[in-house]
């Protein structure tokens, strides 16, 4: 079945800069740099690129960092686990927004 993603495209991630190589050296060794152990290991910033993967449902990135994930060590179990920590975070963050809605019906009331 054909789908609108291609898992193949993942692996061509690398291409992006054919046309602007600078643009994406600079994206590039600001990424690499990101994941580097610092404060956070290598390993928790995996977990919290599959949770941000969730976030903005990039199927290429779910696959990456599922794997990423799983190479490091990290379990099946902590990777459900952040993701519900990502869907609690985002129905939350839509939640809250109710209430520009509520201050906008208590404002236009008689």
């Amino acid at each position: 079945m054909d789908t609108y993603y291609n898992l193949e495209d993942l692996a061509k991630f690398g291409t992006i800069g054919e046309k602007a190589p600078e643009l994406a050296e600079k994206f590039f060794s600001y990424y690499n740099a990101v994941f580097e152990e610092g404060a956070l290991t290598a390993r928790e910033k995996s977990l919290i690129a599959l949770a941000v993967a969730h976030t903005v449902q990039c199927p290429y990135c779910i696959d990456a960092y599922t794997n990423d994930c799983l190479n490091k060590g990290v379990t099946e179990e902590q990777m459900t686990e952040a993701v519900h920590v990502a869907a609690a975070i985002r129905g939350g963050a839509s939640l809250v927004h109710g209430v520009q809605m509520k201050n906008i019906v208590k404002k236009l009331e008689f």
